[in-house]
């Protein structure tokens, strides 16, 4: 009696809450991948407390062995998602594609100080700002250099008097943009907002060379064709001690070749390509097609980001650019990105290039990697066929074979449920059949729950195997509660046993915390009561304070 006084003492005070299922989420935008990292930490970080809550009595946690593990699972292929993306959480200004612009950053703030007078209207300025008063906040920051015409702001009020009237979005506005970008250009050339100004006038062209202003058109198209030279004529990697590369200049042009370092050239020179992208593709894709097509390390910057407008445009050239990209360009950046944004662009050629990028016996792992992620966004038959021939496949890595079963998965579809039952039955390694199974428990169904408890009693099965799919098979509410209940009974493994409690103690059904007072007060089997205790100790349940109390009265 001692032992469970002292034992139910310290279980009590463990306020760690339920461990819930996480819920695999398959990647449709970059932005969305952060989001089965937040389901997944609260599963971590109870499971975690609990661990440290109950240290005199560890043994009773290992039976929490599956949710640590599928926590970590879920944040495995949550870091998957983020790395398949790179460039979609660090896009910088000039990936615009004209219609949703909310991501655009903006340049630090100016920092007040108390000497200046006009600390006061440059904070209402910024605030009209940040609440979407995008025609106030242009008044505001015009008046600064009315009214305060000597003040330390008045160099950059004309860069952020243009962001609002760019966000205001009118022709007029547009207009008035541009004018107060030229006015800073020629009056503060050495104001701290200037490269960004520079790649803001770029942007409000593009605008109004949409909108068919004729000086804006020819800026943009001059500009556009400023960035590349129409031939590209270096090495891939000078030889060392050689001269700097040389690029022949289309006449009365002058390039020059900067560092591999991204810099805000770069950015600016993109800036103008994609406003000649929104004004007319047809100029300005020949200008990323040359781009993409140089070897010098100076161009590197402007390639990563090629890749990214190419796939913005969709023609019969698209998947072709990227897919040669993938192929030959020197850096490793430039080719990951490429397959990336392939899985953005739509259609068969799309498809048919990923599959080639797979079949080939060359292509390294990490860029097959991004090719089963970019596969598995193109809901087609044929894509979703190619993912499942690549699973099959004894010859492929056994971590790439696990990403296509995991994205296999997120298609809920009988096929790809049958074809994961069939698999299970012909793979002989552990953690394949442990994807399939976490596979199928994502799909959901009554089907796919009753073959994860087939699983579960086949005694011919691996222990661990049989516990991960009891675990995920008592995750679905397609399972009745009654019938993990009288399993119990029916059971002979002690591990099984062990797994059973667990499972009890996720469900929310009164039968089964029902059952977890059964088996803390009748059980012959000491350890097996000590674990069900611990685990009512974890139930908000007021019954579960009622039945514990009870226990220490005894």
């Amino acid at each position: 009696m001692l032992s469970y006084l002292s034992l139910l003492l310290a279980v009590t005070t463990v306020q760690a809450t339920p461990t819930p299922a996480p819920q695999a989420r398959p990647h449709r935008r970059p932005r969305a991948a952060l989001a089965p990292i937040v389901a997944a930490v609260p599963a971590l970080e109870a499971s975690v407390a609990a661990l440290a809550a109950a240290q005199p009595d560890l043994e009773a946690l290992t039976v929490q062995a599956p949710v640590l593990a599928m926590a970590a699972s879920d944040l495995q292929m949550a870091a998957y998602s983020l790395a398949v993306a790179p460039v979609a959480f660090a896009a910088p200004v000039f990936f615009w594609d004209g219609d949703d612009d909310e991501d655009i950053s903006e340049p630090r703030w100016q920092d007040l100080t108390q000497a200046d007078v006009a600390d006061s209207l440059y904070r209402a300025a910024r605030q009209a700002l940040n609440r979407s008063q995008y025609s106030r906040a242009a008044e505001l920051f015009s008046g600064i250099r009315d009214r305060y015409p000597r003040s330390t702001y008045v160099p950059n009020t004309y860069y952020w008097q243009a962001f609002a009237l760019y966000r205001d979005g009118s022709e007029e506005s547009l207009r008035a943009a541009r004018e107060a970008l030229q006015t800073q250009a020629s009056k503060f050339p050495k104001a701290t907002t200037r490269r960004d100004a520079e790649a803001l006038l770029r942007r409000v062209q593009g605008g109004l060379a949409r909108l068919g202003d004729a000086d804006a058109t020819a800026d943009v198209t001059e500009e556009a064709d400023n960035v590349a030279p129409p031939v590209a004529v270096v090495p891939g990697v000078p030889p060392i001690g050689a001269g700097r590369p040389h690029i022949a200049p289309r006449p009365g042009r002058s390039y020059r070749l900067h560092n591999e370092s991204c810099d805000d050239e770069d950015d600016i020179r993109i800036a103008a390509v994609n406003a000649l992208l929104q004004m007319d593709a047809d100029r300005a894709v020949p200008i990323l097609k040359t781009i993409l097509a140089r070897r010098d390390s100076g161009s590197t910057c402007l390639r990563r980001k090629a890749v990214f407008l190419v796939s913005q445009k969709r023609s019969s050239e698209t998947s072709a650019l990227l897919l040669n990209a993938v192929r030959s360009d020197p850096d490793q950046e430039v080719r990951e990105q490429a397959v990336f944004w392939l899985s953005q662009v739509p259609g068969d050629e799309t498809v048919a290039a990923l599959d080639s990028i797979l079949r080939d016996p060359q292509t390294p792992p990490d860029i097959q990697d991004k090719a089963i992620f970019a596969l598995s966004q193109h809901n087609s038959s044929r894509s979703g066929a190619i993912l499942r021939a690549y699973a099959e496949r004894r010859d492929a890595p056994e971590e790439m074979r696990e990403k296509a079963i995991f994205w296999l998965g997120q298609r809920h579809s009988v096929e790809n449920a049958q074809f994961l039952k069939d698999l299970f039955a012909k793979v002989e390694n552990d953690d394949l059949k442990d994807k399939i199974i976490f596979s199928l428990s994502q799909m959901g169904g009554a089907d796919n729950y009753r073959w994860l408890m087939d699983i579960a009693l086949n005694q011919k099965e691996d222990m661990e195997i049989r516990k991960k799919a009891l675990f995920w098979a008592g995750q679905g509410h397609n399972v009745d509660v009654a019938d993990l209940v009288k399993l119990y009974d029916s059971m002979t493994d002690r591990e099984m046993r062990e797994q059973l409690i667990f499972v009890y103690s996720q469900r929310r059904e009164d039968a089964a915390l029902d059952k977890l007072f059964q088996i803390g007060k009748n059980d012959p089997d000491r350890e097996l009561r000590k674990k069900a205790i611990f685990w009512i100790g974890q139930s908000r349940d007021p019954r579960a304070a009622e039945y514990l109390q009870q226990l220490i009265n005894q």
